[in-house]
């Protein structure tokens, strides 16, 4: 019996997806799924559902178990095959507060804080100690599982995962799949499927490097001319994506994570100087805060209604199940992962966690060498790369130098604090954090 654990279960709509498609999936239909979190609400709320989804898609051939608080965490674990990450230390109160708020008296607006950022460096460094707490559970319960990453900062948490622990780690997200799909649909341009692609470089700035229809037609240059067609019409364009496309003018790629996630990894669309770019870009400041308590609005409103008992589901575009599946058959299967760089992407550094082709199969997960990028994708992963060793050391060596360093050197906070001023916000940000932090010299 395939036992697959779901940490982080309280984040019940996403483990609707990824258990949901799991329950469909012939291979894994009996498996055994261990549910764990810290919350008793959303942890019973989530057994509900995947009970519910057990019966309706599943054939009721599945084993649900609850394991509630740190104490039984590891039995949730032991024995496991797969183990699903989805965990958010902190939540929305205390944490993504501060991490908005806190930066915001300095100056320094952000519209996601999850990835990059001060906000994704104090992000990662308030999770670290409880992934590295699970993989001490999972070296000794579970040592041949594999971890399947799904929590931000991705490159962060995955990086130290596959540098620092036994633990068998790929990351995953949600960008990689849909990135050509929605080009394509918001320049208006049909092609004829299956698209052939080839994406690389790092977790949530991978570039679209090649893009063909099932005849062999490069899609690129058309989609260069309209991107281009539409940026034009700026500042009167009601287009999302303009950040994206304005890469597509200036660097000559389209990347995989959406605008308003890129315009806070680089320094030239939030500057206080230009205000007017915010307008003109079409950037939502401070959107994760409010998308958070449109979540939770909605989920009370909705919770009665989600967890009644006709709950359906159709298989999602989550790479998990499908990852699963190609483990337990030994059929195949290829998709984007986050990964350490073996050589894998010449021109970016070894011990960094980049996002590039793999297969799936029982003999685990293989990534594709890629070779080197274009020179100015792979400057610009850099400059993101910089700040996410430099966390990952933070953690490791348990110095808030290394957090000070992490900050200069993360391409907004650059551009925007002096120094003195960097140090003051690190340090009012792990006062805010401390619950989370272990203590640092």
């Amino acid at each position: 019996m395939v036992k697959i654990t779901f940490i982080g279960a309280g984040s019940t709509v996403f483990a609707k997806n990824v258990l949901g498609d799991a329950l469909m999936t012939p291979a894994l239909q009996g498996c055994r799924i261990a549910l764990y979190d810290i919350d008793p609400q959303r942890l019973a709320d989530s057994h509900r559902m995947v009970e519910l989804l057990n019966e309706n898609v599943g054939g009721g051939k599945a084993v649900v178990e609850s394991y509630l608080g740190v104490e039984n965490r590891k039995e949730a674990l032991r024995g496991a095959d797969f183990v699903v990450n989805a965990i958010q230390v902190g939540g929305y109160e205390p944490a993504t507060v501060a991490n908005f708020e806190i930066p915001k008296r300095y100056g320094i607006r952000q519209t996601i804080g999850d990835t990059l950022g001060i906000g994704g460096i104090f992000r990662g460094l308030r999770t670290l100690p409880v992934l590295e707490d699970v993989a001490a559970d999972m070296e000794e319960v579970c040592p041949r599982a594999w971890l399947l990453n799904y929590s931000n900062p991705m490159a962060i948490l995955t990086g130290f995962m596959q540098r620092y622990t036994k633990v068998h780690t790929v990351g995953l997200c949600h960008s990689v799949q849909v990135c050509a799909p929605h080009l394509l649909k918001g320049m208006g341009i049909e092609a004829k499927l299956p698209l052939q692609q080839k994406i690389a470089g790092i977790n949530h700035m991978a570039w679209l490097l090649e893009l063909k229809d099932a005849d062999g037609v490069d899609l690129l240059p058309e989609v260069r001319r309209r991107a281009i067609a539409e940026l034009e019409k700026m500042p009167h364009s009601d287009c999302k994506d303009l950040v994206r496309l304005e890469y597509i003018r200036r660097l000559g790629y389209y990347c995989t994570e959406s605008s308003e996630h890129n315009a806070e990894y680089n320094p030239w669309f939030i500057k206080p100087r230009y205000p007017e770019l915010i307008d003109r870009y079409n950037i939502p400041l401070d959107e994760y805060p409010r998308r958070c308590v449109n979540q939770i609005q909605r989920w009370q409103r909705e919770r009665e209604e989600y967890l009644a008992g006709d709950i359906q589901h159709q298989r999602s575009h989550e790479y998990a199940s499908r990852i699963m599946e190609a483990i337990v058959t030994d059929i195949p299967y290829r998709f984007g992962g986050n990964v350490l760089n073996t050589g894998l992407i010449e021109n970016l550094p070894g011990n960094a966690c980049v996002e590039v082709p793999c297969v799936a199969s029982a003999a685990g997960i293989e990534a594709v060498k890629v070779g080197a990028l274009p020179e100015v994708c792979a400057a610009m992963n850099r400059t993101n790369i910089n700040s996410q060793l430099l966390t990952i050391q933070a953690h490791v060596q348990r110095s808030k130098d290394v957090v000070y360093q992490a900050a200069l050197l993360e391409p907004r906070v650059a551009q925007e604090l002096s120094i003195d001023d960097t140090i003051a916000m690190c340090d009012e940000l792990l006062e805010a954090h401390k619950a989370y932090l272990p203590e640092y010299k």
